[in-house]
C-alpha cells in the first residue's frame, strides 16, 4: 500500500517535535539521568498531592503523591505506555486484525490515544484531504462529521442507505466513475476514502448487517478492522459513552504509517491527551481486567436497551399514524420521520422548545443542511421513562395542530 498518496502536503511536512521526542527520552530513562532540556515544571509546585476516586462497588483508584506528580506532568503524545499496551492487546481479542504482524511500510497496526473520537476523526481528515477531494460517506450522518469536513473544501458524496446500512449497489455505482488504475493519477480524482459508522450510526441506530460488511470489504468477518488485509482501514474508538463523556478521552487504530502523521499533529497541537485522564482510565481497565471492562459495557448496554424500550413505548403511544421509524441495533438514539410535514425544522426548532421539548431537526444530519427534512433525532440517554411520554404527549398535539 502505498501510503504517501492519501497524505496531505500539510501533513507530510510535519517533522518530530524535538522537545517532544525529549519528552518521551526523559519517561524511559532511568532516575539517574541529570535533565537539563525538557520545559517540564517541578511537580513539587502543583498544589494537588493525593486524589482517590470511588469506583463502581466501593472499590478505589488511589494516587499518592508519586502517582500524582506523574498524573499532572506532560507525557508522550502517543499516549502513556501501559495504556496503550491495554489498548492494543484488547483491539487484538477483539478484532484479530490482520495487519498485527505486518511490516510497518505495510500498514502495520498501530493505537495513538486521542481526546476523544472526534479529536481522531477531525485529524485523520487534515492528514487525509485536499481541498477538491472526492470523499464518501452515507446520510444521515453526525453533524460533528460534517462540520468537520465542511471547513475542508472536499466534494462529499452521498451513498445511499437503508435501515442495515450502506447499499452496496450505490457504492458499486458510484465507484464504477473510476478504474482502479486511476487511484494512481490523482488528477482523476477518485475518493479519498469512505467515512462510516458500521454499529449504531447517529442519528438512526442503524447497524451493518453481516452480509452488507462482507460486499463491502471482502472476505466477511464481524469488524472492518479484523478483515482489514490491505492496511486501508482507520477505526475510532471512544470511552465517552461507556466510561465518560467528560474524561475526552478515545484511541485511533489504523496503520502506523498514517498513525505516525497523527502523532505528529499531536505533538504540536494539544501535545497529548490528559495525563490524569489516561492513568485513571488505565488504573481502571487494569483493576478491571478486561472481562471486567466487557462486563460494565454489558451493564451499560442493558440500561440503554431498557431506556430504548421506554421511548419506543411511548412513540407507540403517542406517535403511531402521525410519524414512522425503525427500532435502533445500537447506539441511544431513534430517527423520526413526521408524516406529512415535508420540512420539521421549525416545528423542532420553535415550537417544541416552546412547549418545553428539545429534539434534533434531521437537516442537521444532511451534506445540504438547508434541503427541507421531515426527520428528527430524538435520544434516549438521559430522560426517565415518564419524561419520554410527557414529551412525546406533547410533540403529538404539536403535530396535529401544524397538519
Amino acid at each position: 500500500m502505498n501510503y504517501a498518496r492519501f497524505i496531505t502536503a500539510t501533513s507530510a511536512a510535519r517533522k518530530p517535535s524535538p522537545i517532544r521526542l525529549l519528552t518521551e527520552i526523559l519517561n524511559k530513562a532511568p532516575k539517574s539521568v541529570i535533565s537539563l532540556a525538557a520545559g517540564s515544571p517541578n511537580p513539587n509546585m502543583f498544589p494537588f498531592k493525593t486524589a482517590a476516586i470511588t469506583i463502581e462497588r466501593g472499590k478505589t483508584i488511589q494516587f499518592d503523591e508519586e502517582m500524582m506528580k506523574r498524573a499532572l506532568q506532560y507525557s508522550q503524545s502517543a499516549g502513556i505506555p501501559e495504556l496503550l499496551s491495554w489498548l492494543k492487546e484488547f483491539q487484538v481479542k477483539l478484532h484479530n486484525p490482520p495487519t498485527i504482524h505486518y511490516p510497518a511500510s505495510q500498514g502495520q497496526m498501530e493505537i495513538c490515544v486521542t481526546s476523544g473520537s472526534q479529536e481522531g476523526l477531525c485529524k485523520v481528515f487534515e492528514m487525509i484531504i485536499n481541498r477538491g477531494d472526492n470523499i464518501l460517506l452515507n446520510e444521515p450522518v453526525y453533524s460533528g462529521t460534517l462540520e468537520a469536513l465542511r471547513p475542508l473544501g472536499c466534494n462529499i458524496i452521498n451513498v445511499s442507505s437503508d435501515e442495515y446500512g450502506i447499499i452496496p449497489d450505490s457504492l458499486k455505482e458510484i465507484l464504477s466513475k473510476w478504474k482502479p488504475e486511476d487511484s494512481k493519477d490523482h488528477k482523476k480524482n477518485t475518493p479519498k476514502f469512505l467515512y462510516t459508522v458500521p454499529n449504531g450510526n447517529n442519528p438512526t441506530g442503524n447497524s451493518f448487517t453481516s452480509n452488507r460488511k462482507k460486499e463491502i470489504y471482502e472476505p466477511w468477518a464481524p469488524t472492518f478492522l479484523s478483515m482489514d488485509v490491505d492496511g486501508r482501514v482507520i477505526r475510532a474508538d471512544s470511552f465517552s459513552k461507556v466510561l465518560s463523556s467528560g474524561l475526552r478521552i478515545g484511541f485511533i487504530t489504523g496503520p502506523k504509517p498514517l498513525i505516525e502523521r497523527i502523532v505528529l499533529h499531536t505533538q504540536v497541537s494539544t501535545l497529548h491527551t490528559s495525563t490524569f485522564t489516561q492513568l485513571l482510565v488505565s488504573q481502571l481497565l487494569h483493576q478491571w481486567g478486561e472481562e471486567g471492562f466487557l462486563a460494565h459495557v454489558e451493564k451499560v448496554t442493558d440500561f440503554y436497551r431498557n431506556q430504548k424500550e421506554a421511548l419506543l413505548a411511548a412513540a407507540d403511544k403517542w406517535l403511531s399514524g402521525l410519524a414512522e421509524w425503525h427500532v435502533p441495533t445500537a447506539g441511544m438514539f431513534v430517527w423520526f420521520k413526521i408524516k406529512g410535514i415535508q420540512d420539521v425544522k421549525k416545528l423542532i426548532d420553535e415550537k417544541a422548545i416552546k412547549k418545553e421539548i428539545l429534539m434534533v431537526p434531521g437537516n442537521a444530519f444532511y451534506i445540504d443542511s438547508s434541503a427541507p427534512s421531515p426527520y428528527f433525532r430524538a435520544s434516549f440517554s438521559f430522560a426517565t421513562p415518564e419524561q419520554m411520554d410527557v414529551a412525546f404527549q406533547r410533540l403529538a398535539e404539536l403535530i396535529k395542530e401544524s397538519l
